[in-house]
């Protein structure tokens, strides 16, 4: 049987005949050039692309001046709350205020009906008259050596008593008419015309309410941050915003919570704002010097510390742990850097500490995080 020879199996064999040839002399090409004379060979070729040493790119950061503040939610609370008390016992004939109405301090407010205490004023009058004749004559007799100087000195005391009787005969009478002791506005409680009122019961409270306080708790991490003195605007739940001043921190924390009353101070002239107002403080911070950064720079080491990754004058890699303090729509403010420290801004997750790379300056504007 006749083998016939097809035109494929001819180009299957000088294809394999010029393979073989190649394989024999062992040359190879190279951009273009044979591995013979001036040939670069695989393994020098790698040794030649490891010698190069990896970019990164960095800018030089500076710290700057980061104004903070310290956000507390709290309420508003008057100054003071006074009630008005009756120093006499009696049933109360008049009220002279409502509630709401502005008191002035030592305004009559409330009066007491008198009773006997006119009646006692008058006994008190007459016995001091009759003690002051009978001093007066029994001193014209002891001039005249009839009357011993101790009978004077007798009515002398007898005549003391009775001044001091008047006077305290005129304080009750004065009592009847309740004095404000404070400068306020009246609120509940207050005494009904008819109420019996004992010493010490209560005619009218008054509020003080300028300045109103606004009193919030601030935790033991913050507390320290925050001074007597430091400014504050206060956000009213109805939206109203007032200025205000830190009167008072507390020197000893909740056992509870763990937590500083601080109070803060705000003018209220027209009375507008009114006591228990949910309220939202912000308070003024010493500035700090701080490094603003962007997210993207950030990284972890090994450990999963978060910091960045530095690059010195002689291109080595070194990993820098960064404490956190805020975070802002431009980046994290951080602190641990110092001032024109070389960070990596691009091929930081590629890089190792220790490892030497070429460094290229990043030539994005980077002036709001390297001024």
């Amino acid at each position: 049987m006749a083998f016939k020879i097809k035109g494929s199996h001819v180009v299957a064999v000088v294809i394999a005949a010029a393979i073989g040839g190649w394989m024999y002399t062992g040359n190879i090409v190279v951009g273009g050039q044979s591995s013979g004379e001036g040939a670069v060979s695989i393994s020098e070729r790698e040794a030649e692309l490891s010698s190069k040493l990896f970019k990164v790119r960095y800018v030089r950061v500076q710290p700057q001046q980061r104004l903070e503040e310290l956000v507390v939610r709290g309420r508003t609370q008057a100054s003071a709350i006074v009630p008005v008390r009756a120093q006499v016992s009696g049933t109360l004939m008049e009220r002279l205020v409502n509630k709401g109405d502005a008191v002035s301090a030592d305004q009559i407010v409330c009066k007491v009906d008198a009773g006997a205490r006119a009646a006692q004023l008058a006994q008190a009058e007459a016995q001091l008259a009759n003690a002051t004749v009978e001093y007066d004559s029994n001193s014209t007799l002891v001039k005249k050596g009839i009357v011993s100087k101790n009978r004077l000195k007798t009515l002398q005391a007898s005549l003391d008593a009775a001044k001091a009787g008047i006077a305290e005969a005129k304080l009750n009478l004065e009592r009847s008419q309740i004095r404000a002791n404070a400068s306020g506005i009246v609120q509940d409680p207050i005494a009904e015309v008819g109420d019996m009122l004992s010493v010490g019961g209560t005619c009218i409270t008054l509020v003080q309410s300028d300045p109103m306080k606004f009193a919030g708790q601030i935790s033991e991490r913050e507390i320290d941050k925050v001074e007597v003195g430091s400014k504050a605007s206060i956000r009213l739940v109805s939206g109203v915003i007032v200025e205000g001043t830190v009167k008072y921190i507390s020197p000893s924390a909740d056992a509870q919570t763990r937590t500083f009353l601080t109070e803060i101070d705000i003018a209220n002239r027209d009375g507008k704002i009114r006591d228990g107002v949910t309220a939202q403080a912000k308070i003024e911070l010493q500035p700090v010097e701080a490094y603003r950064l962007s997210p993207a720079w950030m990284t972890l080491s090994e450990d999963g510390n978060i910091g960045v990754r530095t690059v010195d004058e002689e291109g080595i890699i070194q990993f820098v742990e960064l404490e956190l303090i805020a975070q802002a729509k431009d980046g994290f403010w951080v602190r641990g850097l110092e001032p024109g420290t070389r960070v990596v801004t691009l091929g930081q997750e590629y890089v190792i500490s220790g490892e030497k790379v070429e460094a290229v300056p990043e030539k994005l504007n980077t002036a709001e995080v390297s001024q």
